[in-house]
């Protein structure tokens, strides 16, 4: 059933968004945060990855797109309810808190932007590797977390190292270059893995 793979982006990215509110609301390390989105992600690829591929990341859905490995009404849908999943975990972190809200913000500046986009280009080259099943599927997972783990430390010294638009509106941080530089990095780490399938 469709709703199926729906259902599974919604409560990864609900997932991925509540670890990442919660960091940022009490001040967990960079680096910790990061290897917890990481884990995160990496365990919905073993989860539910066989349902849905595990994109919960718009931009990853629209890099997948880009490269025809996913039909346009499930891509809509995925960022749908991907979207959606970040603002219930949002709302839930709020209520659970009291009331306290992500304080990130979102930078204008060219080189963010640039710094998201090559953390995606990281992330989506790892998550099209599984998508052809170039990879053991018993490490699907590890290669996929790693992608995300390695993006967000070459990202993160120059932007907020979020990676992912749905994660960026949990973190009232959906600004320019949260949304656009996410989406051309992974529809860019999409082309790029898929042209070197064709060449090998």
């Amino acid at each position: 059933m469709p709703y199926h793979k729906y259902l599974s982006e919604f409560l990864g990215a609900f997932t991925l968004t509540f670890v990442a509110w919660v960091s940022t609301v009490y001040g967990v390390p960079a680096n910790v945060t990061h290897m917890m989105v990481a884990a995160t992600l990496g365990l919905y690829v073993y989860t539910v990855g066989g349902i849905s591929g595990a994109h919960l990341n718009p931009a990853v859905t629209i890099g997948v797109l880009s490269a025809g490995k996913i039909k346009t009404n499930d891509a809509v849908m995925y960022v749908i309810f991907q979207l959606a999943g970040a603002v219930v975990a949002m709302t839930a972190g709020r209520f659970l808190s009291g009331g306290q809200m992500a304080a990130l913000g979102y930078d204008l500046s060219a080189g963010a932007g640039i710094a998201e986009a090559i953390g995606a280009f990281i992330l989506a080259f790892g998550v099209m590797s599984a998508t052809l099943q170039k990879i053991p599927p018993a490490a699907s997972g590890i290669v996929v977390g790693g992608s995300l783990f390695i993006g967000l430390y070459a990202s993160f010294q120059f932007s907020n190292g979020i990676l992912n638009p749905a994660v960026a509106l949990g973190l009232n941080a959906f600004g320019p270059m949260e949304i656009l530089g996410p989406i051309v990095g992974a529809v860019a780490g999409s082309w790029a893995r898929v042209a070197l399938e064709k060449k090998a």
